[in-house]
C-alpha cells in the first residue's frame, strides 16, 4: 500500500517531518527507553549498524571503492550542458561494478529523526512523524532513502512511559524519537549519486533501502 503523508496540522512539528498513515504492520512497534548502547542492543545481530561515520564510510568503500570525482562531474552546474549525462554515466557505471559485491544481500540499518505526536487508544501507541537525518562525510553528504517510507508509525509506550510522554505532549513539548530502520539495499540502483539542493557542488549519496524492520528509541 502507498504511504499517505498527511500534511494537515503539522504546524507544530519540526521542519522536515511528515506523518503517515496507512495499514501496513511493519511500523507498529514497542518504544525503548533511552539508554547507553540501546540501538546496537536491541537491533538484530546479523545487521550492520550504520550510525556513526566510520561504518558509513567503510560501508560505502566496501561497495563502490572510492568516492567520485565531485568537482569534475559537477564542472559548471546544472546549467552546464554536460552536468546530467555526467551524473548519469556516473550512476550507471557504478551500478554495473557493485554487481554481484557480499554487500548488497547484508541487512544494514541506519536512522532517521522522528517526533511523537497524538496518541491513539485504540492501538495504545503515538504517531510518529519521521524525517531523514543526513551525515556529512568524505564521500559526500549521504541521506539513506528506504524504497518506501513504511507506513503506520505507532510507538507503543510502556504504561509508565505513556503518562508522562502524554504530559509532556499537553505541555507542547516536541518528544524525539530516533527511527532504526532495517533492511536490505535494493538490487538495481541501490545507491543513487547526486547533489545537494542546500549546498552547491556538494555530492549527495542516496543508498536505497528495502525496508523490514523498525525500532524506536526516546531520544532523552
Amino acid at each position: 500500500m502507498w504511504v499517505v503523508a498527511l500534511l494537515v496540522g503539522l504546524g507544530c512539528l519540526a521542519p522536515g517531518l511528515f506523518l503517515v498513515h496507512a495499514e501496513e504492520a511493519i511500523g507498529k512497534r514497542p518504544l525503548l527507553g533511552p539508554a547507553p548502547g540501546r540501538v546496537e542492543a536491541a537491533l538484530p545481530q546479523d545487521s550492520h549498524v550504520l550510525i556513526r561515520i566510520s561504518a558509513i564510510e567503510q560501508f560505502l568503500d566496501e561497495l563502490d571503492g572510492e568516492p567520485p570525482d565531485w568537482k569534475t562531474v559537477y564542472g559548471h552546474g546544472h546549467h552546464d550542458p554536460g552536468h546530467d549525462e555526467r551524473l548519469f554515466t556516473l550512476n550507471r557505471e557504478r551500478d554495473r561494478l557493485r554487481e554481484g559485491k557480499p554487500a548488497l544481500q547484508r541487512h544494514i540499518t541506519f536512522i532517521w529523526l522522528g517526533e511523537l505526536s497524538e496518541y491513539e487508544p485504540k492501538v495504545g501507541g503515538f504517531r510518529v512523524a519521521i524525517g531523514p537525518r543526513f551525515h556529512s562525510t568524505r564521500w559526500g553528504i549521504i541521506r539513506f532513502k528506504p524504497e518506501e517510507v513504511p507506513s503506520n508509525l505507532i510507538a507503543i509506550p510502556s504504561p509508565t512511559q505513556r503518562a508522562t510522554l502524554q504530559a509532556r505532549l499537553k505541555k507542547g513539548e516536541h518528544v524525539e524519537v530516533e527511527v532504526a530502520m532495517t533492511g536490505r539495499l535494493i538490487p538495481e540502483e541501490s545507491i543513487v549519486y547526486d547533489f545537494s539542493h542546500d549546498e552547491e557542488g556538494r555530492g549527495l549519496i542516496m543508498p536505497v533501502v528495502r525496508i523490514e524492520r523498525l525500532d524506536y528509541f526516546l531520544v532523552h
